[in-house]
């Protein structure tokens, strides 16, 4: 079996083809600053909210503690569950982003003593998971569902999945700091993995339970540009779809290899199965890998998944996951609204994926997706306030049904198993490093934030300055000052819905396809604004100064969904710009439900600066005066009816 692994891996390796000059790198984290804005505000309750509550919670809960008492720091017993590691390796990450947003000593100090109880807890030869160590010494037990020895029950164990969040964290630290202490901790374990698992004689044979690790290698990889994490990587995914193996975890829990995106090899899968964070870790990984080492056979693999993904299992809001059992995907076009799932750790994990995608081909339709769900699936896991939480996000609400979860009818400031909270408390910081991204000489601008930049194109230092108050209205101004007057292309992202697309494929489109075109002008000079592949590619001399100007429409629009998606039939759905809107009871006499639209009913947007920390309203113009708000605002004001989705009265 060894000798069978090892060919495989072998003849990848010679399939692979190395990555061109023309890669596409986004701009660092810390080179692009947000100054003022909508996403501006949400970073800063990130910074000033978020983290502390979510540092506090993992404090009151034990899972910094579990560090201490497995270091031999303090006495105790393990508190929590198998992947509370991750929860504080999450956070941890989400803090050094913040670090490179706004610098707080205070809070640098705090990372530093974390990162001494890391350093206790880990073991001489690298292993670092905390519930055996601190088990293993108190009573003689470990943890089941990790099996009686390290990394012996593949698919239930979450000891490499955990270890994949302590490699992000300290690349973010590192970034952040400069300091090695997390890194050399990261490393240590990484080092112990290479030791431990692949395909040589001697070495174990696993694939981890869940995913995730697969994108902490690359990442690790591009940092340390030490070869054998890159390659550990290929070796998890390229170990997939071994139906011989089969855990205790599988057969007591009644979970297939599907489950865990082991069914088949993944050069041999083209659907998108199992549960959804997990499944769309594995591809965000090999997304990631194929930047560095093209291959067909993957290339292919993950362009079909996508597909099925996107233009069959997806809900509006770019939420994924459409059943509780297993938080997993369902069949195509089973999206029930009432009783979705729409884990918020998938809507990040989308977010990841989409991103990764955009970087091995450019192609904008992946930035669309990303904007869809950033604004809508994402953004609705978080509170207005920053210290409430959605683990479930479901399109409709009777303002009862809590899925067991406290979601679906009130946020939590946290749940027993808090991956949902870390997971947005880790990305949100890290969203300037989105916006912009370089290919060669090319500079490409993805989102609209107000923003400020300082890259290198051909060894010339250009700031990139951007105003606007997307996504409330679509005016964007870019100022580009290259240091020295030089040609080069800015292409600027037109969002799907301003040509009058929804959402690449045909899962939803808007009624009406119309949009008018967009307007822009050069130092004040109107110009065509032709779009070839999603982007207005401006191929010219800049010289310091340069004004680029854009007006994108913005009429409120009726979506529909496709006519497979059966619990959507005759229904619309609103939309303004990027944002999905939503009626809430507390706006419509306690009645949400039961709302209809009319064909002909129009609305008209209205911004209010201190309703639900700013945003725009839509009110219909017919005698029921329906007001509805952008979905990712509800349940910021208690329990009540919620739809997204309403009948259209004839």
């Amino acid at each position: 079996m060894i000798k069978y692994c090892k060919l495989i891996f072998l003849l990848f390796l010679t399939q692979i083809s190395f990555a061109q000059d023309n890669s596409i790198i986004s701009v660092p984290l810390k080179n692009v600053k947000l100054h003022q804005g909508f996403w501006h505000e949400k970073l800063e309750t990130g910074r000033t909210v978020t983290i502390p509550h979510v540092f506090q919670e993992c404090e009151q809960t034990g899972r910094i503690d579990n560090f201490a008492v497995a270091g031999g720091l303090k006495k105790g017993v393990f508190q929590g569950t198998r992947f509370d590691d991750s929860d504080v390796f999450k956070v941890v990450e989400g803090a050094a982003y913040s670090l490179q947003n706004h610098y707080d000593a205070k809070l640098d100090r705090y990372l530093d003593s974390l990162i001494v109880l890391f350093a206790a807890a880990q073991e001489p030869d690298g292993y670092l998971y905390t519930i055996r160590t601190i088990n293993k010494d108190t009573t003689g037990s470990y943890d089941w569902i990790a099996g009686p020895s390290r990394y012996s029950f593949e698919n239930g164990s979450h000891e490499l999945y955990i270890v994949g969040h302590l490699y992000e964290a300290a690349v973010a630290h590192y970034n952040a700091t400069g300091k090695k202490t997390l890194l050399n901790i990261a490393t240590k374990n990484a080092d112990h993995l290479v030791k431990t698992i692949g395909p040589k004689p001697g070495q174990m044979i696993v694939v981890p339970g869940h995913e995730e690790i697969e994108i902490a290698l690359v990442r690790l990889y591009r940092t340390t540009n030490k070869k054998e994490y890159l390659d550990l990587a290929h070796f998890f995914v390229d170990m997939r779809g071994r139906s011989d193996k089969r855990t205790l975890f599988l057969d007591e829990h009644k979970l297939g290899p599907s489950y865990f995106q082991d069914q088949k090899p993944v050069v041999k899968q083209t659907e998108a199965v199992g549960h959804a964070v997990r499944a769309q870790y594995l591809y965000a990984g090999i997304a990631d890998m194929l930047t560095i080492n093209d291959d067909p056979q993957y290339s292919k693999a993950i362009h079909s998944l996508w597909n099925d993904a996107t233009t069959k299992k997806q809900y509006i809001t770019g939420g994924v996951g459409a059943r509780a059992d297993g938080e997993a995907f369902d069949a195509a076009y089973v999206l029930p609204n009432d009783n979705a799932y729409a884990e918020t750790c998938s809507a990040v994990a989308n977010l990841i994926w989409n991103h990764k995608m955009f970087l091995y081909t450019g192609e904008s339709k992946y930035m669309d997706v990303f904007e869809r769900t950033l604004y809508n699936g994402f953004l609705g896991g978080m509170s207005v306030s920053g210290n409430e939480f959605f683990y479930v996000n479901p399109m409709a609400s009777n303002g009862i049904n809590d899925f067991g979860h406290g979601s679906g009818a009130t946020r939590h400031e946290w749940f027993a198993c808090a991956c949902c909270p870390t997971n947005v408390t880790r990305f949100l910081p890290s969203l300037p490093g989105y916006v912009y991204a370089t290919k060669a000489n090319e500079l490409l601008v993805n989102l609209f934030m107000d923003s400020e930049s300082e890259l290198n194109v051909n060894n010339n230092q250009v700031k990139i300055n951007q105003k606007t108050n997307y996504p409330w209205d679509g005016n964007i101004k870019i100022t580009v000052s290259p240091a020295k007057s030089a040609t080069f292309p800015v292409s600027i992202r037109i969002p799907g819905w301003a040509n009058g697309q929804a959402i690449p494929g045909d899962l939803y489109t808007y009624l009406d396809k119309a949009a008018k075109p967009v307007v822009l002008t050069i130092n004040g000079k109107n110009m065509p604004a032709t779009i070839e592949n999603g982007y207005i590619k401006l191929n010219r001399q800049w010289k310091s100064g340069d004004v680029v100007t854009l007006a994108l429409d913005m009429p409120v629009r009726k979506v529909i969904a496709n006519a497979n998606i059966k619990t959507n039939k005759g229904k619309v759905a609103i939309e303004r710009g990027p944002v999905l809107y939503c009626a809430e009871g507390k706006d419509n006499n306690g009645k949400a439900l039961s709302m209809n639209i009319a064909p002909n009913q129009a609305f008209t947007s209205e911004y209010q600066k201190d309703f639900l920390g700013g945003l725009t309203v839509l009110k219909s113009n017919d005698t029921k005066s329906a007001v509805l708000i952008p979905y990712y605002a509800w349940a910021n004001r208690g329990a009540n009816e919620m739809t997204i989705w309403f009948d259209e009265k004839q």
